[in-house]
């Protein structure tokens, strides 16, 4: 139960950071913008480390595939996005296409079990939840 409510907590600020880091851009550029919400994580998170883990900073170095290590230049590519789409199509339509695409994603990487995460079968109720998703859209933005 602790995980669903992580994951809405993680919804939640990820739509609030999108709407904080589109009103940043406006004061600066996109990249500056996206450069300045990377280096504040980057210290937030070393002080969680300093305060909670104190763990080698070296230990993801030994992590295989190497490729794994591409989630912070992801990420970057993932705030860009997300103020992008904000800017262009305002809060509520871009999380929500971002959510789907998110989940569409998601069910691919483990219907072919690619990256390592155990493959799963497919499943009709998960197309047709995909497909209410998508359709959730399509009423969302009828006029």
């Amino acid at each position: 139960m602790i995980g669903f409510f992580i994951a809405l907590i993680s919804g939640a600020l990820m739509s609030v950071q999108g709407v904080f880091n589109t009103q940043v851009t406006k004061s600066s550029s996109i990249w500056v913008a996206s450069a300045f919400v990377q280096f504040t994580a980057l210290l937030v998170c070393l002080g969680a480390w300093l305060i909670t883990d104190r763990g080698s900073l070296m230990a993801p170095l030994k992590v295989e595939p190497k490729y794994m290590l591409l989630g912070g230049a992801i990420g970057a590519f993932i705030t860009y996005t997300v103020i992008k789409s904000m800017d262009a199509l305002g809060p509520a339509r871009a999380v929500m296409l971002i959510v789907v695409a998110q989940l569409l994603v998601a069910y691919v990487i483990e219907l072919l079990g690619w990256f390592g995460v155990e493959k799963q079968p497919w499943e009709w109720r998960k197309a047709v939840g995909m497909a209410i998703a998508i359709a959730g859209i399509v009423i969302f933005k009828w006029k």
